[in-house]
């Protein structure tokens, strides 16, 4: 009880401090300082509600969902209100903006990853994929561990990271049991399972929360990017840093065989095959439903079919066939969705009350873009090793949008991504935590990789987001190919 009781306090002592930070400055905006002459009264508001949130985000006073809620509230009461700092008198409709991104496509869009990814768990379709894929690689330990890294790539692409995460670690667990106690390539598997699965949620909008908020944000400030479009931008660097992962795990933990025998991971299978009560046409028309629902993602540009509308297939066939129960969709991560609109909305507060240009106005005259998005990018990537990266897309993106002259897709992108490489803790990202609870790794092994990714990611993405957005880029290999 007085655990619980000391747990209470430090958060109302945390809420405290945070809105005290936050009225401080509100104070600031409203005291007549020449900084903010150019600011809105509405963007003052909206100055030291994001204030607030980002404090609440970083002490993790209360859950990051609450918080969101807490940020939609906030505006709808204080901006929403007719004849208040935003909404013009007798206007009853202003609040609904901040209300909007709730139903807004992008959202439909996760509902349809998590209902495949719930779908693909419920049957153990998910496991027995990677299991058999697994033993495609071979039995070498630089092999094993690309498999099990590559896995966990392409499922974390279309799944949730922490649902990608905690599924392979299970198909780990007889891998690493097959090799001697205390042998360092058991920390290169267990390690390969978070950047496999933080990495690869960098390749599609539905990889990863922070890739939806940038697309959001985008869409609202008039830059559209397709499911396919997102994928140019992201799966090649992806690629990239899982690979430059790979590597700096076979050589910083060595095996001491030769080879490692997968016999307990076969074991496993035949376990989960008699286990398994879904038969194999639930399979099957899981598997049918996720090709056809990814492939008319990625060809959207042909086919004309919003990406949203395509989300619909595996909402409605796997309810209405009874694939799906009411149980199993009341699982769907209704949190991440909260968390996921309430950055949204503090974006459509940020750039309707002018609040992201007035951040553009505060930058040095003449400053270089590449400077700026380089800065920003590992900032991203500092930010997201201490606190969510969906909060920290939340914060920084619809900054990022004023901060951009010209097609802010560039920099908002970049930052997304750079959420996605946060390796440096075990408290960075939840597929670091699953990681972490297997009782293989310390804190230690999680900041050797984390400060290499730390480094070199936001240079790598910086560089192919750079190269990939340039048109002229594009006429000159397109060119060179016809």
């Amino acid at each position: 009880m007085g655990e619980v009781d000391h747990t209470v306090i430090r958060g109302l002592v945390k809420i405290a401090l945070c809105a005290l930070v936050a009225w401080l400055v509100a104070m600031w905006a409203h005291s007549g300082a020449p900084m903010f002459d150019n600011l809105s009264n509405a963007g003052r508001t909206t100055l030291w509600i994001m204030v607030f949130a980002a404090l609440m985000w970083i002490t993790e006073a209360i859950p990051a969902y609450a918080v969101a809620l807490l940020v939609m509230g906030m505006q709808i009461l204080i901006l929403g209100r007719p004849g208040g700092v935003f909404a013009e008198a007798g206007d009853t409709h202003a609040w609904q903006a901040f209300v909007q991104p709730w139903s807004s496509p992008l959202m439909w869009l996760f509902v349809g990853g998590f209902t495949l990814a719930i779908a693909a768990s419920k049957t153990d379709l998910d496991q027995a994929i990677a299991m058999r894929v697994l033993k495609l690689f071979g039995t070498k330990p630089a092999a094993v561990l690309a498999g099990c890294m590559t896995v966990t790539f392409v499922f974390s692409m279309f799944m949730s990271n922490t649902a990608t995460a905690a599924m392979m670690i299970a198909v780990v667990a007889p891998v690493a049991r097959a090799l001697p106690k205390g042998d360092p390539f058991i920390k290169a598997l267990y390690l390969g399972i978070p950047v496999g699965a933080n990495i690869g949620g960098m390749g599609t909008i539905i990889g990863s929360p922070p890739n939806a908020i940038a697309a959001g944000a985008l869409e609202a400030a008039g830059h559209s990017i397709s499911f396919l479009g997102w994928m140019q931008y992201g799966l090649p660097p992806a690629l990239l840093l899982a690979v430059v992962g790979w590597y700096f795990l076979k050589k910083r933990y060595p095996c001491e065989q030769e080879s490692i025998e997968l016999k307990e991971v076969e074991k496993k299978e035949l376990e989960e095959e008699a286990r398994n009560p879904y038969s194999m046409l639930h399979r099957l028309m899981v598997g049918i439903i996720f090709v056809a629902t990814v492939a008319l993602w990625m060809t959207e540009k042909w086919h004309k079919m919003p990406s949203a509308v395509v989300s619909f297939i595996p909402i409605v066939g796997l309810t209405v066939t009874g694939v799906l129960t009411s149980a199993d969709v009341r699982k769907l991560q209704w949190d991440v969705l909260l968390l996921l609109s309430g950055g949204l909305s503090l974006g459509v507060a940020v750039a309707k009350t002018g609040l992201a240009a007035w951040f553009a106005s505060l930058l040095p005259v003449g400053l270089a873009v590449w400077i700026l998005v380089i800065v920003v990018c590992y900032l991203a990537v500092a930010q997201s090793n201490l606190m969510s990266n969906t909060a920290t897309a939340s914060i920084l993106m619809p900054i990022c949008i004023g901060l951009a002259s010209g097609d802010p897709t560039m920099m908002a992108v970049a930052v997304a991504l750079c959420c996605s490489c946060a390796m440096m803790l075990p408290i960075s990202t939840p597929p670091n935590a699953v990681a972490y609870a297997s009782g293989y790794l310390e804190t230690r092994d999680f900041i050797k990789t984390g400060v290499m990714y730390a480094l070199l990611s936001p240079l790598i993405i910086y560089l192919w987001v750079a190269v990939s957005g340039s048109p002229d880029l594009w006429k000159v290999i397109t060119s060179f190919l016809t």
